[in-house]
């Protein structure tokens, strides 16, 4: 009699959907479908808000699934919890769904000789196509925003030794918003505290000068201002750019919602999700900011500009990538971000972020890449020749679209 092979699949299954059903379905083609499930605690820690169903309803609810020959609640904590669930289970096969593919978890099935797959999100024939993120959006539109070129300008630190610009577009909530991976998520919870479910109808610049300012009371503990491109890229819908010099808000703010530019910019930009930033990691550890720095900082944001006005993809490329070089100068922590560890003494974490850069930056159809945010984790920002070829050839790659208003 043969052996069937043993399938694994690990996810948190809090708002259980056809969508759910179907992909244990699919990975149950593959063989005996083995489940974890994140814990209570994990998904706390990870989501910062508790889960709608506790652990063991979860449990009973997928290992009443007829797919599904086993389940557990995963041991382990973040977005890698399933690993000692995957060493009990000894798969074959490892089965993720487009969206929840990584380079860790590549990795892990790789040093285990455990086949990898990677599954689109196809509905059962018939039925409408459910995720998570896509039933959580509708109750949360608030957009989120990624910095282009040119931040960290925002810090008068940073400004005082030379005046620029930094970009910035706002983004719709169209995937799952992570805590921690450099999209301003503090900023953007802190207006959820305010706005639960979406941005009031108000001027855009007023309302990110609203966010900033109560985002940063002067009751606040940790002494640590938020810099103003987070309230203003979140606010202030489609591309835009603030001038910085020596303070905390710009001098001047220039938004372009050119719906030709818009477009180009979405058919070149995607990001690739990756572990988020580790809690007590520092990436202003080291920083060595100067003149110069932040002269090739500011020239790289004003070359950026002119060639996405000008849909020029080389200059773009070009642009975007030394931004990132001249963040990375000032800033080593976004790349290799100082870890301290239990004992009171520092290491530096370099795998999550240089790795994911050695792959990606590898494929010929890249132009550019950056750390969204502060770096250290999170998501790789790409430029690529084309986003919705690159997507589709790469299941892990998110596709981004623009706010308009």
């Amino acid at each position: 009699m043969t052996q069937h092979k043993k399938v694994f699949v690990s996810g948190c299954y809090d708002l259980l959907h056809s969508g759910h059903v179907e992909f244990f379905r699919q990975a149950a083609e593959y063989g005996d479908l083995y489940v974890g499930i994140g814990s209570d605690k994990t998904y706390l820690g990870y989501k910062h808000r508790p889960t709608v169903y506790p652990e063991q309803e979860r449990l009973f609810m997928v290992r009443s699934i007829r797919y599904v020959k086993e389940a557990y609640i995963n041991a382990g904590s973040g977005v890698m919890d399933f690993v000692p669930t995957l060493d009990i289970v000894k798969p074959d096969v490892f089965v993720v769904n487009e969206d929840g593919s990584s380079p860790e978890k590549a990795r892990v099935c790789r040093e285990r000789g455990i086949e990898y797959v990677v599954l689109k999100r196809t509905p059962k024939e018939g039925l409408t196509a459910r995720s998570s993120t896509a039933l959580k959006a509708a109750t949360c539109q608030l957009p989120t925003r990624l910095d282009l070129a040119g931040t960290w300008i925002d810090q008068p630190y940073v400004s005082c030794h030379g005046a620029g610009w930094a970009l910035t577009i706002s983004l719709e909530p169209t995937f799952e918003i992570r805590e921690r991976c450099g999209l301003s998520t503090s900023t953007r919870n802190i207006i959820k505290s305010i706005w639960p479910m979406k941005l009031p109808e108000m001027n855009p610049e007023t309302l990110a000068r609203l966010v900033f300012c109560f985002e940063n009371n002067p009751e606040r503990e940790d002494g640590f201002v938020s810099g103003a491109q987070d309230a203003i890229g979140i606010c202030v819908p489609g591309l835009c750019r603030h001038f910085y010099n020596g303070h905390f808000w710009p001098e001047r703010i220039q938004t372009c919602t050119d719906e030709p530019t818009l477009a180009w910019l979405e058919s070149h930009l995607c990001m690739i999700p990756l572990q988020p930033r580790r809690q007590g990691c520092s990436v202003v550890e080291g920083k060595d900011i100067t003149p110069g720095k932040v002269r090739a900082l500011t020239s790289a944001a004003d070359a950026c500009w002119d060639a996405i006005m000008s849909h020029d993809l080389d200059a773009f490329g070009a642009a975007y990538r030394a931004s990132f070089d001249a963040q990375v100068a000032m800033f080593p922590g976004m790349v290799c971000p100082a870890i301290m560890k239990a004992d009171g003494t520092k290491a530096t974490d370099t795998s999550t972020v240089t790795e994911a850069i050695a792959r990606w930056s590898a494929l010929p159809d890249v132009r550019a890449w950056k750390m969204p945010g502060a770096g250290g984790g999170g998501y790789l920002a790409l430029v690529v020749d084309d986003a919705e070829a690159f997507c589709l050839a790469h299941a892990e790659a998110i596709a981004l679209s623009i706010r308009r208003k």
